[in-house]
Order: C-alpha cells, then structure tokens, then sequence
C-alpha cells in the first residue's frame, strides 16, 4: 500500500486532498480568532492543493470513487463553509448589526452554504452517471469562494460597506452555484 497505490485511501492524490481539509480547517480556526491574514493565506494554500489533487490523481491513475468523494468534501469545506464564515465575520465585525441584522445575514450564509453542497452532491451524482460535459452548469464552488473573497475586499476597503448589499450580492452568488449558467471547465 504506498502513495501510488490506487487502492490506498492514502495515497499521493488523497494525501493532497487531505491537506486540503487540513487548511480550510485551520482557516476557519484563524478567522474566528479574528486572523483574517492568516487564514486567507490557508484558503489559497486550499486553493493550490485542490488543483494539485486533481493533477495527481490524473497523472499517476489514482482516481476513485473515494477520491471524488474526498475531493468534494475538501471542496466543500475549502470553498463554501470557510469563504462564507471569513465574509461572515468581517460583516460582523466591521459593522454596526443589530441582533436581528446579525441572525438575517447568518441566514444568507446558511442559504449559501446550502446551495454550494446541493451543488456538489449534484456535480458528484452526474460524475458517477458519467454525464460531465466539457462545461460546469452553474457557478463551481472555487468560483463562489473567490467571488466571496472579492466581496471581503470590497469590504474591507470600503468600497461596499453596507453588509446587507454585500448579504444580497452573497444570495446572487449562492443561486448561480446552482444556476444554468455554464461555465467552460478549464
């Protein structure tokens, strides 16, 4: 059982998606003990090790059920759960919100995170039917995080302050994850 073992749930591919994992894990620790910098730097490490997941996985013949399941969960975790708790809790902290305002954009992220593991439970059903085609139908998930990450910015430089359009702009986001709108897969 080594690292090129297709049989190994260990192996190289999976190893990388599990440093995935590792990262976003870590990132959302770092953005709840208010490290925005930190964290960020994890989520493009997630980033990079999602890419390079997938390269592997393709290059050695290490591709199985098990490692598009794991890469899913990486995906999500990675790509939907952290962006949303980093855009979460710099709203929360770079702005006046009432109780009531606090709990209404809690909602959306709950609503976004929803919409981003429909859209990998999905995207995982039509690849064990082998029915990809060479475009995503709707927003894929790493996609949606970096359009969350633009939406921090625009935040955090006060280009966008109010947090209910930056809610709003997070709620287009989370339909288009699930949306017609196709995307050429790269």
């Amino acid at each position: 059982m080594g690292l090129f073992d297709k049989d190994n749930h260990f192996n190289m591919a999976n190893i990388i998606s599990f440093g995935n994992i590792a990262s976003g894990v870590m990132a959302i620790y770092f953005i709840v003990e208010g490290n925005f910098f930190v964290a960020i730097v994890l989520a493009w490490i997630a980033g990079g090790l999602d890419i390079a997941d997938g390269k592997v996985a393709r290059r050695y013949n290490l591709s199985t059920e098990f490692g598009v399941q794991l890469d899913s969960f990486a995906d999500f975790l990675s790509f939907v759960v952290m962006p949303s708790f980093l855009l979460f809790y710099a709203l929360r902290g770079g702005s006046e919100l009432s109780s009531m305002g606090e709990a209404l954009l809690g909602m959306i992220f709950i609503i976004y995170i929803i919409n981003g593991l429909r859209r990998l439970i999905a995207f995982n059903l039509k690849v064990d039917a082998g029915d990809v085609a060479k475009y995503f139908e709707g927003v894929p998930t790493p996609l949606g995080a970096i359009l969350q990450w633009i939406l921090y910015l625009l935040f955090s430089y006060s280009v966008i302050t109010n947090p209910y359009i930056i809610g709003v702009l997070v709620l287009v986001i989370a339909w288009s994850l699930n949306s017609k709108i196709r995307i050429p897969h790269p």
